[in-house]
């Protein structure tokens, strides 16, 4: 499951993040761009390939070509632009991490590891010995996530208990952290770790834990609860964020505020040309166009570009 917002949005949303780190935008320092995260920004690894994501904007305000994905060519390609390590439904923990723990069995088995562990031996091909790994890495930029949303998407969408999540936060946001420094002992000197969306606002949530108290409801229409936990969960990252950026003086560590920028659609939708930022421009017909998953078969209820929102199951 999963949901993100259209081309628009997306701009905006790159933009907001390019204008907060005016020198990321501007300096034309970067080389390539190399990715890791879930759906929100796998480009054709296990996600249909023929749309934008995030990280083709990035690219592009950056001046750089799309990413490719990196499993077609991973023993072969030699990325010299970069490329996109992220995988749909791609989790930060590994399933055997809910297994052993919770007794639940997560329904993707790709994890943050799993990528890191291709990105390492993609490095070891075209950049053999620490020296040329270092230089290759040192003119790049690193986009960390988003990653761990599912982690408790697939949690919730279960109707498993609501406290256990609170839980397993600090892991979720120790690994995104442990694949921060990762990249920087390897060399990375510029690292962007974006947080997580508002997914009270978001069809799938919407419609799946619609309630008739409207004390669960914000002033926005959208799930109180499930924004206050997305907030737990950005704040912990920030802090996290903060802990590595002491520890390593010499990189540029960036906190990519997702939920802000996505909040601005929601309390400012006509500023943007969204008509509803609460339902998706295709899907099912159910309650905020949800039901079936985006795809061929899928109703397409009007220009995707006044939406915020499309529908994955």
């Amino acid at each position: 499951m999963g949901q993100y917002p259209t081309s628009l949005p997306f701009v905006l949303l790159v933009s907001a993040v390019l204008l907060l780190n005016a020198d990321l935008g501007l300096c034309g320092c970067f080389k390539r761009i190399f990715s890791f995260g879930d759906s929100i920004i796998d480009t054709g690894n296990a996600a249909y390939a023929g749309r934008n994501v995030i990280v083709d904007f990035y690219a592009q305000a950056l001046g750089l070509p799309l990413l490719p994905p990196s499993m077609p060519q991973a023993g072969t390609g030699q990325f010299p632009t970069g490329a996109n390590f992220a995988v749909f439904g791609s989790l930060a923990l590994s399933p055997d991490y809910y297994k052993t723990k919770y007794n639940f069995t997560m329904p993707m088995p790709w994890c943050l590891d799993r990528q890191l562990d291709s990105f390492k031996m993609v490095l070891a091909r075209i950049a053999p010995g620490e020296p040329a790994t270092k230089s290759l890495l040192g003119e790049s930029l690193v986009v960390m996530g988003e990653i761990g949303g599912n982690d408790y998407n697939f949690w919730f969408s279960a109707r498993r208990s609501r406290e256990i999540p609170d839980k397993y936060v600090p892991d979720v946001v120790a690994r995104i952290g442990d694949g921060v420094q990762e990249v920087i002992d390897l060399g990375a000197r510029t690292v962007l770790v974006p947080g997580n969306f508002p997914i009270g606002c978001v069809p799938a949530y919407l419609s799946g834990f619609r309630t008739d108290n409207s004390a669960d409801y914000d002033e926005f229409r959208c799930l109180r609860w499930f924004n206050d936990f997305s907030q737990r969960h950005n704040q912990a990252l920030k802090q996290e964020i903060s802990r590595l950026r002491a520890h390593n003086p010499g990189a540029k560590i960036i906190y990519a505020d997702y939920y802000g920028a996505a909040m601005e659609f929601v309390r400012n939708p006509h500023n943007h040309g969204i008509d509803d930022p609460l339902v998706a421009c295709c899907g099912g017909a159910g309650p905020y166009h949800t039901g079936k998953s985006c795809n061929n078969t899928a109703s397409i209820w009007g220009d995707p570009a006044k939406f915020a929102n499309l529908y994955l199951s």
